[in-house]
């Protein structure tokens, strides 16, 4: 049943500020529906195109650009309680440029955003829960909108050094500014922080090692140390 879902959902920044009864007529109006992953399985392909955004209700994914050459890259990871996909579901005529892939089982919520754009689809009567969810509703994917725009510029900064090092530091220091700590987890393993930050795992394990090395830091696996700070 949908409201199963409440609790879960009013965790969830897209509800924030919504009662109980306006999440339920909002998970109603727009199809939500379950869905299971296992750990590897394409979620969305790019190339299609989509209607549903996506609510992580446990696990993670990874949004990748695979071209046709065969070559892979990480533009970002998306964990528990995060959405995906919430551009391309408010633009359903636009193709996906990018793979949505499971980074470990998971379970995802899909809600279908077109009664959203369509003023006839949501009865908004005075009296109605949708009268005053679909605004909120509104503003909420506005904020959250703008936070992915910040994300993304931070990877295009994270990315623009032309030394391996100097990627490396500036995503450990992205991630460290974002906790406030100088030890903590970064959320992609060797292979997946090399696609990351768009270079060969091999020239970053080695770049790794230098920089233990030189008292820089210290790394076992995702766990990062950051030194002479």
């Amino acid at each position: 049943m949908l409201t199963d879902y409440t609790p879960i959902l009013k965790q969830n920044a897209l509800f924030r500020g919504m009662t109980d009864a306006e999440i339920t007529a909002a998970a109603t109006a727009l199809s939500a529906t379950e869905k299971r992953y296992a750990k590897g399985d394409y979620i969305l392909h790019a190339g299609d195109t989509t209607s549903r955004l996506g609510i992580i209700l446990s696990g993670s994914v990874t949004i990748e650009s695979n071209d046709i050459w065969g070559n892979s890259t990480i533009l970002s990871h998306v964990g528990t309680g995060d959405l995906f996909a919430e551009t391309y579901a408010l633009l359903p005529e636009q193709v996906l440029l990018v793979d949505v892939v499971a980074n470990e089982d998971c379970r995802i919520l899909f809600l279908d955003m077109r009664p959203l754009q369509s003023q006839t689809t949501v009865p908004c009567t005075a009296n109605s829960d949708a009268s005053t969810w679909h605004p909120r509703l509104t503003a909420n994917l506005l904020q959250i909108s703008i936070r992915k725009n910040l994300l993304l510029s931070n990877r295009s900064f994270q990315t623009a050094p032309k030394t391996i090092r100097g990627r490396v530091l500036a995503y450990l220091n992205t991630i460290s500014l974002q906790t406030g700590r100088t030890e903590f987890d970064i959320p992609f393993d060797r292979q997946q922080l090399a696609s990351y930050l768009n270079v060969e795992r091999t020239a970053l394990s080695k770049e790794l090692g230098r920089m233990q090395n030189d008292g820089i830091l210290k790394c076992c696996r995702s766990h990062f140390v950051l030194l002479d700070v």
